[in-house]
Order: structure tokens, then C-alpha cells, then sequence
């Protein structure tokens, strides 16, 4: 065992149980890499974790919050071919990423791009996965198709922009607030929804009559029916988030007229086989496009590792655009 720095959760509650305390670190095994962390991306799920509604899963650490690193490689364990000590990498975690040191799996590691700088590299991999794992790989979007990404100006949402822009999707986005908006027009946004009344359905309609292909949805219950409203005859939800709610009435009438697609989908708990694959497939059709700069995480902010429960009071009061990386 390593002993490192982490940002711990004292106990479940408000920003202030995040202190920084003393971690174990154990050592790499076969097929493993401990990796030396720079950054690490601030998500939704850690906010929830520090509030105990979304426990960490099965071997990763109760209570140092985390799902994206970038760093280096400190040490590898027997059997490791793809990586060596100091080469630049990221990825994702089921916990455990506010802390110094880190050990995964090498087939879960992706190699940062030449030239980006770790506090970028660490606002790629949640966010990047999620989106094009759930709009891809589950939810089909293709060229010409319409998708409506819901809190379009948070991580999820200006890497799902950039991916369906790539992808010839016609990009509908909504928020809340229009300030955000109009950065979203900046980086491509061809058509916003201001949906501070929890109403786009009808709003959509005036855009394009036919309805969505394709909902990505990080709202949950509050919009479920508008979602189905929203949606065209044959169309498909991608439900990655439940920030209004868990429950709800649901129109299952308007579900089957429409003959609609409803999938839920979590990247977290996946085992490490399901996660290598993904890792994989992201890093042979969508890593290139870092190098090359057709894609660049939007980041709002970089804090220092010590300010992570600064980080957390700005998302929960969604005061953020983009990506918040807290750095060591």
C-alpha cells in the first residue's frame, strides 16, 4: 500500500463534508496500471454520492468521490504491454478519481492526445463516453437525424453538440437558461429551447413538425411526457440522467401510439469487460478527433484538488458551462 492525498466524504451531507484527508492506495496487479493523478472531472454523480444517494459500486472507495482522472503512468503491474511508467493517460473510474493516485485496468486506460494538457485531458472521459456511448452505440443517431439533447450546456451536452455535429445530426438543445444558450450558438448550436416553464415539446414542433429521432434525456420524471410529446413515431429515448426526479407519471398510451424506444443507460456500475469495449470503440472512432481538434472539451473552470467543495456548490447551483476539473 501508497498512502496519497484524497478529498474524502466525512459523512453524507452539504459541500463542507469534503475534506482532505490521507489514502491507501494499493498496488498494481496483473494486467493493472496505478497512475500518478493530475486532474479529475467534477460530474452530477459525485454531488450525489457526497449526499449519500448514489453509493459508489462494489471495489471502488466509499468516500472519495471521482469518475474521470488524467495523469501519468506511476507504476504497471505483471502482463502490461499497452503502457509505461510517465506516458500521458485518462479515463474513467467507479470512484476513487480526487484522490493522488489511481489504479485501473490497462485495457480501460486511453493515451492522451499529443498536446493536450492533463486539466483538459480530465474533462474528456465521463463526459465523451456518456455521450457517445448513449447517442451511438444505444440510441442509433445517424446523418440528417434530429436529436434533442437535453441540459445541452453542461459536460454531457457540449460533448453530445459536438459528436451529433460531427456526425451531420441536426442538434436541438435545451436549458434553462438562455444565457447559456447563446454560448451553445457559439459553438454550433443551430436551435435552442429555453425551458425554464418545463414545456419544448410544442416549442419543437415550431422547429421541426415531425418530432426528434433521437431524446437524450439527463432530466428524468419531470420530462418523461414531454419527451414522449417530443418524439417522433418510432423514435428513441436515451435516458442517462435523473437530476428531476426518479418517479412519475408516465402517458404509456402516448409510449405505445408513438411506438417509441425507451432505454436507461448508466456507464458507472458496467463490469470491466463491457467498459474495455467501450474504451476501445471510443478511442478507434472518436479519440482521433481530439488530435486533430475537430473536438475540444468545453471547460468551465480548473480548481485547485483543495476547492472541491467550491466545485460542488457551483453545480449544484448550475452555475457552470461545461466541465469543472479540479487539479492537484
Amino acid at each position: 500500500m501508497t498512502q496519497a492525498k484524497a478529498i474524502r466524504i466525512r459523512e453524507a451531507g452539504g459541500p463542507e463534508v469534503l475534506e482532505l484527508g490521507a489514502f491507501d492506495v494499493r498496488e498494481p496487479g496483473p494486467g493493472e496500471v496505478r497512475v500518478q493523478v493530475a486532474a479529475a472531472g467534477v460530474n452530477r454523480a459525485d454531488v450525489m454520492q457526497r449526499k449519500g444517494l448514489y453509493p459508489a459500486p462494489p471495489g471502488a472507495p466509499a468516500d472519495v468521490p471521482g469518475l474521470e482522472i488524467a495523469g501519468t503512468v506511476e507504476s504497471v503491474g505483471e502482463g502490461v504491454r499497452s503502457f509505461v511508467a510517465g506516458q500521458p493517460v485518462m479515463t474513467i473510474v467507479g470512484g476513487g478519481g480526487l484522490a493522488e493516485l489511481a489504479v485501473v485496468h490497462e485495457r480501460e486506460l486511453l493515451p492522451v492526445p499529443e498536446g493536450m494538457r492533463l486539466t483538459d485531458a480530465a474533462a474528456l472521459p465521463e463526459v465523451y463516453l456518456t455521450a457517445y456511448d448513449a447517442l451511438f452505440l444505444q440510441g442509433g443517431a445517424g446523418l440528417g437525424q434530429t436529436v434533442l439533447v437535453h441540459a445541452i450546456a453542461s459536460g454531457v451536452g457540449t460533448a453530445a453538440l459536438q459528436l451529433l455535429r460531427h456526425a451531420g445530426c441536426r442538434v436541438v438543445g435545451t436549458s434553462r437558461q438562455e444565457a447559456k444558450l447563446e454560448r451553445c450558438r457559439e459553438l454550433g448550436l443551430a436551435h435552442a429551447i429555453e425551458t425554464s416553464d418545463g414545456a419544448f415539446a410544442k416549442k419543437l414542433a415550431d422547429i421541426t413538425p415531425a418530432g426528434a429521432d433521437l431524446v437524450l434525456d439527463t432530466v428524468g420524471a419531470k420530462y418523461a411526457n414531454e419527451d414522449l410529446r417530443a418524439l417522433r413515431p418510432k423514435g428513441t429515448i436515451v435516458t442517462i440522467g435523473l437530476v428531476g426526479g426518479r418517479k412519475g407519471e408516465v402517458d404509456l398510451g402516448l409510449l405505445l401510439r408513438k411506438r417509441a424506444t425507451w432505454i436507461g443507460t448508466v456507464l458507472r456500475a458496467r463490469p470491466l469487460e463491457e467498459k474495455a469495449t467501450l474504451i476501445q470503440r471510443f478511442a478507434q472512432d472518436v479519440l482521433p478527433l481530439f488530435a486533430d481538434g475537430t473536438l475540444k472539451p468545453v471547460i468551465d473552470a480548473v480548481l485547485p484538488m483543495t476547492d472541491a467543495a467550491e466545485a460542488h456548490r457551483r453545480m449544484e447551483a448550475n452555475a457552470t458551462f461545461g466541465k469543472l476539473v479540479l487539479a492537484w
